[in-house]
């Protein structure tokens, strides 16, 4: 499975940005889709997770009650609203497939750059 990441921009304090992540391919129901994000000199960071089946959802503390992740799976996207965005959260999006939450992963997006100025 192939991802694709979009929807990324500069934004300013307090504006939204929904990011979009789509396969090219059929993820497994087992499947995991993450999103995760590296800001400038720091390590790449777990944001949040979706299920491909079912409805349960992980957050990164940072992100919990301001993003939100969705899914299509008759699209095959995955969706990472961002609410309250903070000059913290500037950092390059990437969605990425995996087997367990935040590890294990088996493939990846390109990345999409996110700038938020104050």
């Amino acid at each position: 499975v192939q991802l694709q990441a979009s929807g990324g921009g500069s934004v300013q304090a307090g504006d939204s940005l929904r990011l979009s992540c789509a396969a090219s391919g059929r993820p497994y129901s087992s499947h995991i889709m993450n999103w995760l994000r590296q800001a400038p000199g720091k390590e790449r960071e777990f944001v949040a997770a979706i299920r491909w089946s079912g409805t349960r959802t992980y957050y990164a503390d940072s992100v919990k009650g301001r993003f939100t992740i969705s899914r299509d799976n008759a699209k095959k996207t995955m969706y990472l609203q961002m609410n309250s965005l903070q000059p913290d959260d500037t950092a390059v999006y990437y969605c990425a497939i995996s087997t367990n939450v935040g590890g294990d992963f088996i493939s990846w997006g390109q990345g999409t750059q996110v700038t938020v100025s104050s």
